[in-house]
């Protein structure tokens, strides 16, 4: 990455200038922004996406590291706690439990059998380079479930899972780092050869030329060495220009944690399914509101209506208006019950133009005491990143992602490295800003298809064990 001045500039700017500010109106319910389908609507919704056939294409973020997974053993390691040490302590009570149990060697079972090993040795040999290396690994490679004489990782189960949702096709383009490449591509070979599904996986990294750079707390530019500035990756908005490059008619984007044992994944497999049919039903609805060029002005307020699209009042668009309003790339995201999860929700949010418009949000954006906090805390739903995304206009051309982007909505964002504080610029988030101007859809989604892996003691969790 060649970093210039004009990009010095900029980025201090963002960095130590007014920062974006989230306008909350109120958060998206049952009703009034997410959609609650009735059984014979979601049956009606699966029938579509079995008859329309199509091999699912899956957009899957996977550059993580697995590091944060073991974050409680670095800190054992570094400064024991009483936290961390529980949570050391429930780690080697199911031990067992864990599927990368088997790939620790035996030698090392038997000294732990005779307690002959020392604490901090052993957990320096889970996670550190001389013993299994998943402190170092992407967390797609982190050995997640057990099958009888085979343990499979996350790159494996997502590989399965959108298989069995496209009758043994699928497509997926994973997000990587690339030094894993090699290693990633045997993994999915392993499961396609025992499996015999066909598969297409395809792989991309993110483009350095869109990473940050780094200030110190002083708006100095912080720098390795003389003339070296340190730059960060700036964010999974960055991914947006990878999923431009992937032309399918639909396309699912998931978190490359969020899969299950297969004894639990058909409520997952069901609810990507149901969201697509929700998909297709959007489209063909879409596709009515416009016959010879004339717009059926009643239909397209019927339309808003149902998917519960707006919350303001349309009467005033012209013709050209709802023409534009519609050939628009498109998402239907399934949103779950919020349970305190840190992440993302649904609010209705009031931009600078005063447009008022559905919008994935961060809590980061959200200030921590006020009004907007106020209207934070009553979101009953939260966004697990389970969607399904056409970016095709309604007479077949491909749209440009990055016209449907809100640039204003970068964050800005505070890390230590090797001990020195550091600010940096993220670019907008790929659901939150980087998919501003998108007609979207919301609809509630079955709480079991979201497990994330956020911690490996969460891989003791119902959903990642065999029934």
């Amino acid at each position: 990455m060649t970093v210039t001045e004009s990009m010095i500039e900029v980025q201090r700017s963002k960095v130590f200038g007014t920062q974006p500010k989230v306008d909350l109106v109120s958060p998206c319910r049952i009703g009034y922004g997410i959609l609650r389908l009735s059984e014979e609507e979601q049956n009606a919704l699966l029938k579509r996406f079995h008859h329309a056939n199509l091999t699912p294409h899956f957009f899957i973020p996977a550059s993580g590291s697995g590091s944060r997974m073991f974050q409680f053993l670095f800190d054992f390691l570094e400064k024991p706690s009483e936290d961390n040490q529980s949570q050391v302590e429930r780690f080697l009570n199911h031990l067992e439990d864990f599927a990368f149990f088997r790939k620790i060697h035996a030698d090392i079972k038997q000294q732990l059998n005779d307690n002959k090993i020392d604490l901090a040795q052993f957990v320096r040999y889970v996670v550190g380079k001389e013993g299994l290396e998943l402190g170092d690994l992407p967390k797609g490679l982190v050995p997640f479930h057990n099958y009888g004489y085979f343990i499979l990782n996350p790159f494996q189960e997502q590989v399965l899972q959108a298989a069995k949702m496209g009758g043994g096709k699928a497509k997926l383009h994973f997000t990587i780092n690339l030094k894993f490449e090699g290693k990633i591509k045997e993994t999915i070979e392993q499961v396609c050869a025992i499996s015999g599904y066909q598969i297409e996986a395809t792989f991309s990294t993110q483009n350095e030329d869109t990473d940050s750079i780094a200030f110190a707390l002083d708006g100095t530019i912080f720098e390795l060495s003389p003339g070296k500035p340190l730059t960060r990756p700036s964010g999974h908005g960055a991914l947006l220009e990878n999923l431009n490059e992937v032309a399918s008619e639909m396309v699912f984007i998931k978190n490359i944690d969020n899969v299950q044992h297969e004894s639990h994944a058909h409520i997952s497999i069901r609810e990507n399914q149901k969201i697509g049919g929700l998909l297709l039903k959007l489209k063909e609805d879409l596709a009515e509101i416009v016959k010879d060029g004339v717009v059926n002005r009643a239909l397209f307020f019927d339309v808003v209506r149902y998917y519960q699209l707006e919350a303001t009042d349309l009467e005033e668009m012209t013709d050209m208006d709802i023409k534009a309003y519609i050939n628009r790339p498109r998402r239907v995201c399934g949103m779950v019950r919020n349970e305190g999860q840190p992440g993302g929700g649904p609010f209705w949010v009031k931009s600078t133009n005063g447009k008022i418009s559905k919008q994935i949000v961060e809590k980061a954006q959200i200030a921590s005491s006020g009004d907007q906090f106020n209207v934070m805390v009553k979101s009953s739903h939260f966004n697990p990143v389970l969607m399904a995304c056409d970016r095709y206009d309604l007479e077949g051309n491909l749209l440009d992602l990055n016209r449907f982007k809100d640039d204003e909505m970068y964050f800005v964002v505070k890390r230590n490295y090797k001990g020195h504080d550091i600010l940096f610029a993220e670019q907008p988030g790929l659901w939150n800003g980087g998919m501003a101007d998108w007609l979207t859809v919301f609809v509630e989604t079955d709480s079991n298809a979201f497990t994330p892996v956020k911690t490996v003691l969460d891989l003791l969790e119902s959903a990642h064990q065999s029934s």
